[in-house]
């Protein structure tokens, strides 16, 4: 799938994925570490999806703009995605925010970490540019898309989902005629327009747009030169193409990789609401998205661990998982773990309980200590005798708790119990 001969559009495509945001709707979870590499499914991180797919379209020129604590995300990078070979014409440029232009500034907007990079998107010569988000999860053949673009004649392509109107104020939102030319674009519009024929739907931008790269710097260096602009791709450059140019709306239906059950996956895991869910649809007998499909990896650091481990066999003290995903290096030591997704290097002691819990890298759960609808963040150690999950009013003293009833737990929180 990587090398097939329907790529000739992806060879001459570079991927340019948007990596800079914290991600504030996560709130603790993203304190030190940027939304883009939250970890995500148990060994991943969330920017894996775009960089996957990337790849398994046959982009193998990509460019990561970071910014905020990008630490962690620099050095998944340097360690998950160092197989590209710049002998093959391929390679992964890593840009942080570094004053290239201008010695006084980061990057303004989303616009603007790519305008600060266009000399290095000049040395590849692409003729293609694909600007992504890099804090989705989903599954797309970018190959599809980019032959709508050629195949129309856009300006701009903007790929596109169907969400619900009530979410849609978190979106780029767009109305189009039949022919999907976009008409008129809202950035996070207070009131979405609804979708023609379809009341409770809007039409949603991914975040993912196609140029031709000239073209793009075109409207990068005007955008740039534009004292009122934020240079933002959604806010500026976007509305001003469907003003001036042609800009026409992807579905995302007409290039999603689907799994068995021909469902169209994509999610904005941007709240602790929706992150907790789209980790613990994982452990459904058929989730949505198919993690185990060797058509289209999700390719990812391949951290050494041991095997995950379960022991002790006696009453009221049985090391089990059911309808769960344990990562290596787990130790399930006399738990019970139910509906679960543990990461990595999680121990789990004897007499506790988890139920649809999200437990990060290096979590440590004490003895009895009773855990439901939960979010652990990384190395945070959980107190023996803890009880989470069963009063709402205690639980939102200590912990971060949603209004769902979804709680985040860290290790400042933890600490805080004295």
């Amino acid at each position: 799938m990587i090398d097939g001969p329907n790529h000739r559009l992806t060879r001459n495509t570079m991927a340019f994925v948007l990596a800079g945001g914290r991600g504030s709707r996560l709130r603790e979870l993203t304190d030190r570490r940027a939304k883009p590499a939250v970890p995500f499914g148990g060994k991943c991180r969330i920017i894996d999806f775009a960089l996957s797919n990337s790849i398994n379209s046959g982009i193998r020129r990509i460019g990561v703009a970071t910014q905020y604590k990008a630490h962690s995300l620099i050095r998944h990078l340097q360690r998950g995605w160092n197989f590209l070979s710049v002998d093959r014409g391929e390679g992964l440029d890593i840009l942080p925010a570094s004053q290239r232009v201008d010695e006084g500034q980061w990057y303004l907007g989303t616009a603007d970490a790519v305008f600060q990079n266009i000399d290095i998107i000049e040395a590849y010569a692409p003729e293609y540019m694909v600007i992504l988000a890099g804090d989705h999860i989903y599954k797309q053949d970018y190959e599809v898309m980019l032959r709508q673009h050629v195949e129309s004649g856009a300006d701009v392509t903007v790929g596109c989902v169907e969400v619900p109107r009530e979410e849609a104020s978190a979106f780029g939102v767009m109305h189009i005629d039949e022919s999907a030319r976009i008409i008129e674009f809202f950035e996070k519009p207070a009131d979405p327009p609804a979708m023609p024929g379809k009341p409770d739907i809007a039409l949603a931008s991914m975040g993912i747009y196609v140029f031709k790269s000239t073209e793009l710097f075109d409207h990068l260096r005007a955008d740039a030169a534009d004292p009122n602009s934020s240079h933002d791709f959604g806010k500026d450059i976007i509305p001003a193409i469907v003003k001036s140019g042609k800009a026409v709306a992807h579905s995302f239906s007409d290039s999603c990789v689907r799994n068995e059950s021909g469902k169209a996956y994509w999610r904005d895991v941007g709240t602790i609401d929706a992150y907790w869910r789209a980790n613990i649809d994982l452990t459904d007998f058929d989730p949505d998205l198919d993690l185990y499909d060797n058509e289209w990896p999700i390719w990812t650091y391949a951290e050494l661990t041991a095997p995950a481990k379960f022991i002790h066999d006696e009453p009221n003290r049985r090391g089990a998982a059911t309808s769960s995903m344990v990562c290596g290096g787990s130790i399930i030591s006399g738990s019970n773990v139910d509906q679960s997704l543990l990461f990595t290097r999680v121990k789990c002691n004897s007499y506790s309980s988890l139920h649809r819990v999200v437990a990060l890298p290096g979590v440590n759960i004490g003895r009895r200590a009773r855990l439901k609808n939960v979010v652990i963040d990384g190395g945070v150690h959980i107190p023996e005798g803890l009880v989470v999950g069963e009063d709402p009013q205690e639980d939102a003293r200590r912990f971060r708790r949603t209004d769902s009833g979804v709680c985040l737990i860290t290790q400042p929180m933890i600490d805080a119990l004295g």
